[in-house]
């Protein structure tokens, strides 16, 4: 599948949604990409939703996403408390939020969960953002885990290596829940930038990926 770089749309991404089942999520699958659109442009919009956090893995939702978009202007930070790993028998429910996010935003790009990924919780967001979305750009990103579900992306955003470090940074401060878990380290983080910036040609060598499923230009 050819390799399509973010730089080479025809549109301005001025209000971004970004979507994630867990409270990291985001973090870890494209904050570089969310910090590299706001330092090319601080007047964008962010509307970043949380699925499933509660009591003080709330706090930690709350922090990244402060961090992640210290430079947006424009911000909106939503955290829910629907019940972590049981998102398809609660379908309904969070469908319901979804039109409520499609009432209230109108985004030029949604950053979301791959349809494939073998998390239930991811995969329940992917599908019911396509389910909603229908007429927008959106861009899936990956998540590294036991599972083992890595894929071969097509889209690539070449991160600086300043604002990589900034994302791992980021990813291993707000969270000191996941402290202990064999995946949860900095070293994991960078080998998947490093893994994709090596895919992506990066100047720097690192870059975050994602799937696009549908581009529509002009």
């Amino acid at each position: 599948m050819r390799k399509v770089r973010l730089d080479g749309l025809d549109r301005p991404l001025t209000r971004v949604l970004c979507l994630g089942a867990h409270c990291d999520d985001l973090e870890i699958g494209c904050s570089g990409t969310v910090m590299t659109l706001a330092e090319a442009d601080p007047s964008i919009e962010v509307t970043w939703v949380v699925f499933s956090a509660n009591d003080a893995r709330e706090a930690e939702a709350r922090i990244g996403a402060q961090e992640v978009l210290r430079n947006v202007k424009r911000q909106d930070i939503l955290v829910r408390r629907f019940r972590d790993g049981f998102f398809p028998s609660l379908s309904a429910e969070i469908k319901e939020e979804f039109e409520t996010l499609k009432r209230a935003v109108s985004p030029d790009l949604v950053l979301t969960h791959w349809r494939q990924d073998l998390h239930q919780d991811h995969r329940t967001i992917g599908e019911l953002t396509w389910n909603t979305f229908r007429d927008h750009l959106i861009l899936e990103y990956e998540i590294p885990k036991y599972d083992g579900d890595f894929g071969a992306p097509n889209v690539f955003v070449c991160l600086e290596e300043a604002l990589a470090r900034r994302k791992v940074d980021t990813i291993t401060q707000s969270f000191p829940s996941q402290n202990g878990r064999q995946w949860f380290s900095a070293d994991l983080f960078w080998s998947v930038m490093r893994l994709r910036g090596m895919e992506a040609n990066s100047p720097s060598r690192y870059a975050e990926a994602f799937y696009c499923r549908k581009l529509t230009v002009g």
